[in-house]
C-alpha cells in the first residue's frame, strides 16, 4: 500500500482537545494549567504564531501528542454509517463521504489521517450521515 504523505493535526483539533482537557482537569487556580492542557497549548500558540493551521503528527512533542490522543480517543473511530456505497462501485460513499480507497485503508490509517478524512467529510458535508441519515450517524456517536 502506497501510504499518503503524514496528515497534520489540524488547529480545530488542538482546540478540541484543549477544551477537552480544560473540562477534565480544570484551573485550580484560574491562572495555571494541567500538563496536557500546557503540552497543547504550546502546540496551538505555535500554529497561530506561525500562521499554520495544521501540527505535523510524526514530529509534534510527545506530552502535547499524548494528550491530544487521549482526546482523540474519545471521538467516533469511523464515519460510517453502515450504508456502505463503495461497495456497489461508487468512488466516494454516499454514506459516510470517504473514497473507496480511504474505506479499504481505514484500519491502516494513522489517527490524524483519520482526522483529515473526518474534517474534509465534515466540511464536504454531502454524504447522507450528514442529513438524509443525521440520526444515524448521532445514535452510532
Amino acid at each position: 500500500m502506497i501510504r499518503p504523505p503524514m496528515a497534520g493535526i489540524h488547529i480545530t483539533d488542538i482546540e478540541s482537545a484543549i477544551n477537552f482537557w480544560r473540562g477534565r482537569k480544570p484551573s485550580p487556580d484560574g491562572v495555571s494549567l494541567a500538563p496536557e492542557t500546557r503540552a497543547l497549548a504550546e502546540v496551538y500558540a505555535l500554529l497561530v504564531y506561525h500562521h499554520e493551521t495544521e501540527a505535523d503528527e510524526a514530529t509534534m512533542p510527545r506530552q502535547a501528542f499524548a494528550a491530544w490522543q487521549a482526546w482523540y480517543d474519545t471521538t467516533p473511530d469511523t464515519p460510517c454509517i453502515a450504508i456502505c456505497s463503495t461497495s456497489q462501485g461508487d468512488d466516494v460513499c454516499k454514506g459516510c463521504g470517504r473514497s473507496f480507497d480511504e474505506v479499504q485503508h481505514w484500519p491502516a490509517m494513522t489517527p490524524g489521517e483519520k482526522r483529515a478524512t473526518w474534517r474534509r467529510i465534515t466540511l464536504d458535508a454531502s454524504a447522507w450521515r450528514f442529513n438524509t441519515y443525521a440520526e444515524r450517524a448521532a445514535e452510532a456517536s
